[in-house]
């Protein structure tokens, strides 16, 4: 049994829960929103057709859906529903639910049952004869339609049935179990043919292939399952959800799964084939950090979604994703031997992560609310993390013992960092002030005023002798370790800035800002040397990438994407190129260029130009126009008859968002931090219209 990451294939992001998701006969993708709203994909390509707005009642009946497929009702939990084969009658597991015959029909058919009221599932035979009931008494009964007599009780699940699913010849009945076990009926003979162990949550769903080979299972443990409906065998474990999966379902080809759950996506995964590259897939909420490993090799991001994800300098690939955090994660950090991995979240935790291996060293526990940044030592032999407790708390890196505690400031401590020799931890924080102190002693050397606003995050220049640092008042200031005195403010930005880092060599300086741009500022002169405005979100996070062959930058954006950037001095100005996207779940890269990428293969080649990639440069400015005049107004204002585009509304979108005051943005993001660690979801960036 190997575990298979799958991802020569697009995901696609919705807008609520998944409850269903089904492939229609004429070449269509329905997803069944817990919302109410029905999303229609073409099936061929993947194209979004449309949104169907306000259906409760048409995925309630589900008249349309597929035959043997059983279905929660989003209004209420209890409920479950299911269409005959030939689509004339429609099976309830609800005592007191009404079915529609047909869609065409007025006459109203009350399901009868044995067990009245502890039916949790119900599906109907591939002949229609037979239906086969899943029980809250832990039991499947097997029943014919037409007189409802039971045929069979499928007696050997210890705790109630999640799912039930039949075989395309009829001949086996598939149950899930809150007892995490999948079990194989014969249905001549009732008896149990196997049983299928190795979920580790709740069996939500269970579904058999087209081609009478396999069965596929989702878990509210996250994965999917892949199994030998003759052997019992599991042939392949999909990983990648965060949440419960409720749905699965195949192709009718049998040789795609589509699954979806409370993650708000829907995931494609190629079961064809034993392995799979995994196409760049980013993280689902606002990325809040980038760091470069030492090496220069990985780039590690982090995320409101929870997660820490690791990608290939080189290629863009995702290669690992680091989940642990109860909550979303805002700082990150590298190790200076490049093993291991610091990150602090909205859980007030601080862990340790191995990054070979991807597994959680150390849970360093002493914060009493979100942690916002964290930093190693030169040596590596400690770590430092602020937090919104308003201290500074120092770790051992090794036994993950707490060696104490700077308490200084008057307010949160946002940005903290450790001098290259070792000696010296700076920090910013929302009381405007940036201190230096000893990491000896832990005594503080300098107190630096001088912003009217928070400090948002403070970097040691390479040499150690510079500390900078940016904050909410829109400027940049340049410090003396040596003095304590201001050597030049960098202003004019007119918006809050971001993160802040100094290139390898120490000249230049990039900072990102809540007015979606990156800049590159010289360190000696305090000339801007260029800026980027071509992002559709706030640029969180960045960090420059250590190389021998010219200089790269790494952003991670409000939006949940990150990018890799060529940066090339020219003779006044430096130009700074894209050279790869790791963008959210939905893969959507309007405009992006994949000219030169390297890994790719063909197949994934044209799957990003389906989701809007193109093979020659273009900006990601007038790919947004472009998205947007194409794309975006249409998803916002279509109904289930219309999909005129209405430019009004994104133009008055784009003045709700001009009109923003960026002096509170800074408190809107302490307040997703303190929802986050309270276990509220929700998306950071999306704006309510």
């Amino acid at each position: 049994m190997t575990k298979v990451v799958f991802g020569e294939l697009p995901y696609l992001t919705v807008d609520s829960a998944v409850v269903a998701c089904i492939y229609q006969h004429n070449d269509l993708f329905t997803v069944y929103l817990e919302s109410g709203d029905i999303l229609i994909y073409s099936a061929s390509n993947w194209e979004f057709k449309r949104t169907l707005y306000n259906q409760g009642d048409a995925i309630r009946n589900v008249s349309r859906l597929d035959s043997r497929r059983v279905i929660t009702n989003p209004a209420d939990e209890d409920d479950c529903v299911a269409n005959s084969p030939r689509g004339d009658q429609v099976a309830s597991d609800s005592s007191d639910m009404a079915i529609e015959q047909s869609p065409s029909t007025t006459n109203r058919t009350q399901i009868h049952r044995d067990n009245e009221g502890k039916d949790n599932c119900v599906v109907f035979s591939p002949d229609g004869h037979q239906k086969a009931y899943g029980g809250s008494d832990s039991t499947v009964r097997l029943c014919n339609v037409a007189t409802e007599e039971s045929i069979h009780v499928f007696v050997g699940h210890k705790e109630e049935i999640w799912a039930v699913g039949f075989s395309p010849r009829g001949d086996q009945v598939a149950s899930g179990s809150s007892d995490k076990t999948i079990r194989l009926w014969d249905v001549k003979s009732g008896k149990c043919r196997h049983i299928l162990e190795g979920h580790t949550n709740i069996v939500s769903i269970v579904v058999y292939s087209p081609n009478y080979g396999q069965l596929a299972s989702g878990s509210f443990d996250g994965t999917v399952r892949v199994w030998d409906m003759h052997s019992g065998t599991c042939h392949h474990i999909l990983a990648g959800h965060i949440g419960r999966v409720s749905y699965v379902t195949y192709s009718p080809k049998g040789d795609i799964v589509a699954s979806g759950g409370e993650e708000m996506m829907v995931r494609l995964w190629d079961v064809s084939v034993g392995a799979s590259r995994h196409i760049p897939s980013g993280h689902r909420y606002q990325v809040a950090d980038v760091k470069c490993s030492p090496k220069g090799n990985l780039i590690a991001s982090c995320s409101m979604d929870g997660t820490i994800r690791l990608w290939d300098v080189e290629t863009g690939v995702c290669l690992r994703s680091l989940t642990g955090h109860r909550g979303g994660v805002f700082g990150i950090a590298f190790s200076p031997q490049g093993n291991q991995i610091g990150s602090g979240g909205c859980d007030n935790t601080v862990r340790l992560w191995d990054v070979d291996t991807g597994s959680c060293q150390h849970i360093l526990s002493g914060h009493t609310d979100v942690v916002r940044g964290i930093a190693y030592s030169p040596k590596g032999d400690q770590v430092v993390s602020s937090s919104l407790d308003k201290t500074v708390q120092l770790w051992n890196t090794a036994s993950g013992e707490h060696c104490g505690t700077l308490d200084g400031h008057t307010d949160i401590v946002y940005g903290v960092t450790y001098s290259p020799d070792g000696c010296l931890v700076a920090t910013g924080s929302r009381d405007h002030t940036v201190m230096l102190w000893d990491s000896g002693s832990t005594a503080c050397i300098h107190t630096f005023k001088g912003h009217t606003r928070p400090v948002i995050d403070v970097v040691f220049s390479p040499s150690g002798d510079q500390l900078a640092s940016c904050s909410s008042d829109e400027t940049v200031r340049l410090w003396s370790v040596r003095s304590g005195d201001c050597c030049r403010t960098l202003s004019g930005y007119q918006t809050v800035l971001g993160h802040i880092a100094y290139s390898p060599k120490g000249d230049l300086l990039a900072f990102g800002s809540w007015g979606k741009t990156l800049r590159l500022c010289d360190v000696a002169s305090g000339q801007c040397k260029a800026v980027v405005q071509d992002f559709h979100n706030n640029v969180l996070g960045v960090a420059w990438i250590p190389s021998t062959d010219g200089d790269y930058l790494v952003t991670g954006c409000e939006g949940g994407s990150v990018i890799k950037w060529q940066v090339i001095e020219g003779e006044e100005q430096y130009l700074v190129h894209p050279c790869w996207i790791g963008i959210n779940g939905s893969l959507n890269i309007t405009g992006v260029s994949i000219q030169g990428v390297r890994g790719l293969n063909s197949s994934n080649s044209q799957l990003l130009k389906q989701r809007g990639a193109v093979d020659e440069p273009e900006s990601l400015r007038e790919a947004y126009e472009r998205m947007v005049s194409m794309v975006s107004i249409a998803q916002l204002r279509q109904s289930s008859s219309d999909m005129e585009i209405d430019s009004t509304s994104i133009n008055s979108l784009s003045d709700e968002q001009q009109l923003q005051d960026d002096h509170q943005a800074e408190h809107r993001m302490v307040n997703r931090m303190r929802g986050m660690s309270n276990g509220r979801r929700h998306h950071p960036y999306r704006r309510r219209t």
